[in-house]
């Protein structure tokens, strides 16, 4: 039942009755978590009379004030993503998307993530998923409404399910989980501090250089007991410093004692 573990993030959405197809879409392909980062109109009756007989779908939708907490909880995140970036990021199509997805589904819950209907998710938001995903439209007239485009990725996601996940999972044999976003993001906040008491980070001029490693980070994929590894460096690292400073901040005893 892999399926249940994926769940179809649309983040400031516009129009609820896009909202409303998301949710048919959905249910069509037999995918059941939707979560809503700020909605600009939700709930909203064109929500409901677009989901026609899908309105379960709606009724569990959760609703968050922000991308992170929304995937939070997930061990694999996938941001759609309609262009290339100036940093570019792993990129999959529709069908290999949804076969890593289903394939790592069945251990770690796993976010789809769609943006806004005018110009879809932004380079910050695009730098918290592991993998990005873009459908390959004719390119002269590449434009997808959200459902159609959520429904591309389910329809892949069910036909992955219905071909029984014949690719294997890069995770089956691993020791330990690997790290949810939220433990990601965390790590991201104690590193760039750490970087920059270390003085190799300038936050004045940090140009992209907390992109590239957060680049790498989700590329790695570290798993839990690395991710706890790796700040309990941090923690070291931050102590020696703080500790040369309280030292050179000292007055010698003899001065002291003049």
């Amino acid at each position: 039942m892999s399926l249940d573990n994926i769940r179809i993030v649309l983040v400031n959405t516009s129009h609820p009755g896009n909202i409303g197809g998301v949710a048919r879409a959905m249910k069509n392909m037999g995918i059941s978590d939707l979560a809503l980062v700020e909605p600009r109109k939700y709930p909203h009756d064109e929500a409901t009379w677009r989901a026609a007989s899908a309105t379960d779908i709606l009724d569990s939708a959760k609703v968050f004030d922000t991308l992170e907490a929304a995937i939070a909880d997930c061990g694999l995140v996938i941001g759609t993503s309609a262009r290339g970036r100036t940093i570019p990021w792993p990129l999959l199509d529709p069908r290999h998307c949804a076969q890593r997805a289903y394939a790592e589904a069945g251990q770690v819950k796993v976010a789809v993530v769609f943006g806004r209907e005018d110009r879809g998710l932004t380079n910050e938001e695009l730098q918290q998923c592991n993998l990005h995903v873009n459908i390959p439209a004719n390119e002269e007239y590449s434009s997808l409404n959200l459902a159609m485009a959520v429904q591309v990725l389910c329809y892949e996601l069910r036909m992955a399910h219905l071909d029984g996940g014949l690719i294997d999972n890069p995770l089956a044999e691993w020791d330990m989980p690997p790290a949810t976003a939220d433990a990601l993001a965390r790590y991201f906040v104690h590193l760039e501090e750490t970087l920059s008491e270390m003085g190799f980070l300038n936050p004045k001029a940090p140009k992209q250089l907390m992109t590239r490693l957060r680049r790498l980070y989700t590329r790695a994929r570290p798993d839990e007991m690395e991710v706890n590894i790796l700040r309990g460096i941090l923690t070291s690292t931050q102590y020696q410093i703080r500790q040369r400073g309280a030292d050179e901040g000292a007055e010698p005893a003899d001065a002291a004692k003049g």
